[in-house]
């Protein structure tokens, strides 16, 4: 085991923090700058950009050969990528159909529709699981139950319970 293992030198862990502490900064502003849109609930996309600016982040953190104003640029790029993307996603229903999924019904009328549950691979105890959270108890007692296009569950009662 080498010594350099848990430390190197005292400038890296200066670099690291300095360099963590403007990337992060960085970072924050852009997403303020950017807006609600790319901090809200994810689907696919945003979950691809998430990662990607994590991934950024750690790079410019970690390697000496990655300078803050280079991880500035590609946290910027990512973000107005996003912003572009959703922008064009809002604006034409073919590149939204591209970009987003639509929402799946699973439960029509209290009754499980097992096609649509193996084909967007739930099971009916991660129903029954969001029909407690929603303060359900009965499928019977339910009209539908969608798998909306972030992956949460909505449960929407009968109205005649």
């Amino acid at each position: 085991m080498t010594p350099d293992i848990f430390f190197n030198s005292w400038s890296g862990l200066g670099r690291a923090l300095l360099i963590g502490v403007l990337a992060y900064a960085g970072l924050i502003v852009l997403l303020r700058i950017s807006g609600k849109r790319t901090l809200s609930k994810m689907n696919a996309f945003d979950l691809v950009v998430t990662v990607a600016l994590g991934s950024t982040l750690a790079s410019v953190l970690l390697d000496r050969s990655v300078p803050l104003a280079e991880g500035l640029l590609a946290f910027a790029l990512l973000i107005v990528l996003q912003f572009v993307i959703t922008w064009m996603s809002v604006r034409n229903r073919w590149f939204r159909g591209m970009i987003k999924s639509e929402p799946s019904l699973l439960v029509r009328d209290g009754a499980y529709l097992p096609g649509a549950m193996r084909r967007q691979r739930v099971t009916r105890e991660e129903i029954e699981a969001a029909l407690r959270k929603h303060g359900h108890d009965d499928i019977a007692k339910v009209a539908a139950v969608v798998l909306e296009t972030d992956g949460a569950l909505s449960v929407i009662p009968s109205r005649s319970s």
